[in-house]
């Protein structure tokens, strides 16, 4: 079976930081690019950030430049999205995903995880 389960969410305080893990299994990481979407209430699914594995490439969304990266542990089959300087606005559902390329598009992906809660609040 075929699955990406994320895992590190919770509750934060802001201008704190939490680690999300996205462990995949089924299949290896070496020839796809991974991405994290978010989904906040009553917004859509929006594109985070997503690293290619050709060439190491990141693309990011403005408002996590500087506050978030990706890497990726192959060995382990897992990416990691280290996120800090938490914001209110950062709240939301994180989901990750797999395509053969990187797109800020959510109907570009097939694949999914469940999705884990991230909560930035005082």
């Amino acid at each position: 079976q075929v699955q990406l389960v994320e895992s590190g969410g919770g509750l934060v305080q802001p201008g704190g930081s939490l680690r999300l893990s996205c462990a995949v299994s089924g299949f290896s990481l070496d020839y796809y690019a991974i991405a994290w979407f978010r989904q906040a209430p009553g917004k859509e699914r929006e594109g985070v950030l997503c690293t290619s594995s050709s060439d190491g490439s990141t693309e990011l969304a403005d408002s996590v430049k500087g506050r978030f990266t990706i890497s990726r542990d192959n060995t382990k089959n897992t990416v990691y999205m280290q996120m800090n300087s938490l914001k209110a606005e950062d709240t939301a559902v994180y989901y990750c995903a797999i395509d053969e390329s990187c797109s800020s598009l959510a109907l570009d992906y097939d694949i999914w995880g469940q999705g884990i809660q991230v909560t930035v609040s005082s």
